[in-house]
C-alpha cells in the first residue's frame, strides 16, 4: 500500500494489541486497567473528547475494553472509539456520585469485587470544579497497581502506523510554516498571520486528503503555525505567550507549527528574520544551527537520551554560551506536544529505534532575541531521520520587510 492511500488512523487491531499488552503488566495478574487520564484512554481505544468536570473512564478487563461516560457522551463514545462496551451515568454531581456508578459497573464486568486494579491515578484528577470520592473510596478492598510507566514505556516505541500519522502531521506542519513565512513582514501583526497561515494550510490538506483525514482533536483549526509572541526582543522567552505584536524590521522571529492528524502531533520550529539579519544575530544563528546538529548526530542507538543532552551542554561550554541556556535539548513527541522520555542529563533512558523527539535546543541572548529551530526526529536502526523537512538555512529563513503575501 503506498504511503498516500495509506489509512490515517490506528487499526482496531493494533489498539487491542496495545490493551493486551498493558494487561500483560504486573505479571498479568491484574483483574482490570481503570484509565482516567484522556490521553491513555485515547491511546488504548481512539476515543478523543473534551475532558471536563464529569469523569470519563475507560476499563480493560478480560479482553473488553469498556467506556464508562456520562449520559450526554454516549453517542460520541459509541460512534467514536474502540470499545466493545458504553456504560452512562445521568450527570456531575447528580444524586449519585460518579465514581460510585463506575464501581458498580467495575463489579458486574468482573462478576466481582476486583482484588488488583492497574490504574494510572486513584480517580479521576480535580478539574474544571469536580471533587468526587478516590477509587480506592468507592473500591476499597482493590489493590491499586499504578501503570503510568508502563503506559510511557509502550507509547515511547512508535509504530508503523504511528510513524505513518507523525510523518503526515510533519508534512502539513511543512505546508503551514511555508504560509506563514510568506505572510511575514514588518508591520505585520502575529495574530494576523497565525489565522490566515493556518487557515490556508487547513484548506489545502483538507482538500487534499478528503474524506481520509480525521484529526482527532478539539480545535478547530486542524493545521496550526504561529509565533507566541516570540518576536523580536521577546524571542529570548522560551515559553512565551500571545500578546499580538506587531513585526518590525530587524526582528529575531521563533516560530512553531503542528498538524492534527488522528490524535498525533509532530513539532516544527524555525528562526527566522525580517529583513537582513546584524552580526549578532547571524552569530548565534550560527550556533544554534550548530547545537542542533551535535543533538542530531548523537541521537542514535547506543545512546541514552541523557547522552544527548550532554554533548549539547558540553557544545554550549566549549563556545562560551552557557548563559543563554534555559532548557534541555528535547522530548517525545506523539499524541501530545510534550511526553517522556526527555532528552535531559537527568533521563538515562536508553535511545532505541521507534523513539520519536523533539530537537530543539535553544539561545536565548537578553535584548536580542531567542535562536532555536525544532525538528521532529525519529530514532532508526543507525542514527535518526528528520521528519520535518523545511528549510534550515539563515537564507532560506529571511522575510523581505515589504512582503505580507498571505494578507494580500
Amino acid at each position: 500500500m503506498s504511503q498516500q492511500s495509506q489509512q490515517l488512523s490506528i487499526s482496531e487491531t493494533e489498539l487491542a494489541d496495545r490493551r493486551s499488552r498493558l494487561l500483560a503488566g504486573h505479571g498479568g495478574t491484574a483483574d482490570a486497567a481503570v484509565l482516567f487520564g484522556a490521553a491513555s484512554i485515547f491511546y488504548l481505544s481512539g476515543f478523543s473528547f473534551i475532558p471536563t468536570e464529569r469523569p470519563i473512564a475507560l476499563i480493560c478487563a478480560d479482553g473488553q475494553a469498556l467506556a464508562f461516560v456520562p449520559a450526554l457522551e454516549r453517542e460520541h463514545a459509541e460512534a467514536w472509539s474502540s470499545v466493545d462496551r458504553v456504560e452512562t451515568y445521568e450527570e456531575y454531581p447528580g444524586e449519585e456520585p460518579p465514581m460510585a456508578a463506575l464501581a458498580r459497573v467495575l463489579k458486574g464486568l468482573l462478576g466481582r469485587e476486583p482484588a488488583t486494579l492497574l490504574v494510572d491515578g486513584d480517580g479521576y484528577p480535580s478539574r474544571y470544579g469536580y471533587h468526587g470520592p478516590k477509587l480506592s473510596e468507592v473500591v476499597p478492598a482493590a489493590t491499586q497497581v499504578s501503570c503510568s510507566e508502563l503506559l510511557e514505556e509502550l507509547r515511547r516505541h512508535k509504530s508503523p502506523q504511528e510513524l505513518h500519522l507523525l510523518q503526515e502531521s510533519s508534512r502539513w506542519a511543512d505546508v503551514a510554516h511555508g504560509h506563514l513565512q510568506r505572510a511575514c513582514g514588518d508591520g505585520a501583526n502575529e495574530t494576523e498571520v497565525s489565522v490566515a497561515a493556518s487557515l490556508a494550510a487547513t484548506q489545502e490538506m483538507l482538500a487534499t486528503l478528503g474524506d481520509r483525514y480525521d484529526p482527532r482533536s478539539s480545535e478547530m483549526l486542524s493545521v496550526h503555525a504561529g509565533f507566541r509572541s516570540q518576536i523580536g526582543p521577546n524571542a529570548a522567552l522560551p515559553h512565551a505567550i500571545p500578546r499580538h505584536l506587531t513585526m518590525r524590521e530587524g526582528d529575531v522571529l521563533v516560530t512553531g507549527a503542528s498538524a492534527a492528524v488522528w490524535g498525533y502531533r509532530c513539532e516544527l520550529e524555525r528562526t527566522m528574520f525580517i529583513g537582513e539579519p546584524s552580526p549578532d544575530q547571524r552569530r548565534f544563528f550560527s550556533l544554534m544551527l550548530g547545537a542542533q546538529e551535535t543533538a542530531r548526530s548523537n541521537l542514535r542507538p547506543g545512546r541514552t537520551c541523557s547522552d544527548v543532552d550532554r554533548a549539547v551542554r558540553s557544545y554550549y561550554a566549549e563556545h562560551g554560551i552557557d548563559q543563554y541556556w534555559r532548557h534541555h535539548t528535547g522530548h517525545g513527541l506523539g499524541m501530545e506536544v510534550h511526553e517522556g522520555p526527555f532528552l535531559d542529563v537527568g533521563d538515562t533512558t536508553p535511545l532505541e529505534p521507534g523513539m520519536v523527539f523533539s530537537l530543539e535546543p535553544g539561545i536565548y541572548v537578553p535584548g536580542l532575541g531567542g535562536f532555536r529551530h525544532s525538528d521532529t526526529a525519529v530514532v532508526t536502526e543507525d542514527g535518526c531521520e528528520l521528519m520535518t523537512a523545511y528549510p534550515r538555512s539563515l537564507e532560506d529563513l529571511i522575510c523581505e520587510p515589504s512582503r505580507q503575501g498571505a494578507l494580500e
